[in-house]
């Protein structure tokens, strides 16, 4: 579809088929101001990861979802070992520039970025540790860009099945999304959330798409303005003071949209246990809290542990 309502995605394909909805490099280009700046993260969703992955000994780590580099920017500053993948060429691009830039650091200098996607993971040119990764992340609300061609929700079972493939005995996942209940409930996506902090989301209107009275499709359409960023602002891999204020005018202005299967709760852990098994070890937040305690969080986080016996039980 590609009319002015329900155009779907940014045209353009990825690797093995699967649509690279940011293809036409307008979201890459300003996507740092949509997230405040990787300096700019907020502490909260900082130390919220940061201390799971030190109290469960987690050290070597794959981004599935490595989009410009925010996350495993954030996890290589404090001491994780990064490998990193995305589908989108565009979106890596960044990615690879900030490598380059921060090469003199050890850490950057052994970071590992490669193209490829969820549905053939093993395909991705990446060296697995024998034992396998200690956890994979898929932060962002990446993994509602799949899109569930077929109803069945397969691409979401595979991918997730890649994810777990990729994880050592006991190995941990971490996979998040959108509060897609209230999104759906309201008929409208919150504009600021505990994950970006910035200065530059204008708007972010939302359109909900029904194919026999199913829930099918949400569309974000995204307003972001650079020219709103804060003075102190400075893009990751820029020298300091390489950025240049401008006056507020059209140009400046960027919009983007980007399309979401909109899982709700409920239906994304029942994905999980049917992956893991319904007897693994699985914890649920809500905007970085226990499930339960923030009464309508913007987004869900979900820790899903690989079992490490015959039983499908994890160890303790």
């Amino acid at each position: 579809m590609v009319d002015s309502i329900y155009r779907t995605r940014s045209l353009g394909i990825g690797l093995s088929g699967i649509p690279d909805q940011y293809a036409d490099g307008k979201a890459a280009r300003v996507w740092q101001h949509y997230i405040g700046g990787h300096k700019k993260r907020t502490e909260s969703y900082k130390e919220f990861f940061c201390n799971l992955l030190n109290e469960n000994g987690i050290k070597h780590i794959l981004d599935v979802a490595c989009g410009t580099g925010v996350d495993s920017i954030m996890l290589l500053e404090n001491n994780f070992k990064m490998t990193s993948t995305d589908a989108s060429d565009k979106m890596l691009k960044q990615a690879w520039k900030i490598r380059w830039q921060r090469r003199k650091e050890e850490a950057f200098d052994d970071w590992v970025i490669e193209e490829g996607n969820w549905l053939a993971l093993q395909e991705a040119n990446i060296e697995v540790p024998s034992q396998g990764f200690d956890a994979v992340i898929c932060l962002g609300n990446s993994f509602a860009h799949l899109p569930d061609f077929h109803g069945d929700l397969s691409n979401q079972k595979l991918a997730i099945q890649n994810f777990k493939d990729m994880l050592k005995p006991g190995g941990v996942l971490f996979i998040d999304h959108r509060n897609y209940d209230a999104i759906l409930d309201s008929g409208k996506a919150p504009q600021r959330n505990l994950y970006y902090n910035s200065d530059c989301i204008e708007s972010i209107k939302t359109s909900v798409l029904y194919v026999d009275g199913k829930e099918s499709m949400i569309t974000l359409d995204y307003t972001v303005d650079p020219s709103k960023a804060s003075d102190d602002f400075t893009e990751e891999g820029e020298e300091p003071g390489a950025k240049r204020r401008k006056s507020s005018s059209e140009g400046d202005i960027s919009k983007f949209r980007l399309s979401y299967c909109p899982l709700r709760l409920g239906i994304f852990t029942d994905l999980l246990k049917g992956v893991f098994g319904e007897d693994a070890r699985h914890e649920v937040f809500g905007d970085f809290e226990p499930l339960g305690k923030v009464e309508l969080p913007a987004y869900y986080v979900h820790m899903v542990w690989k079992p490490t016996n015959e039983n499908g039980l994890e160890e303790n």
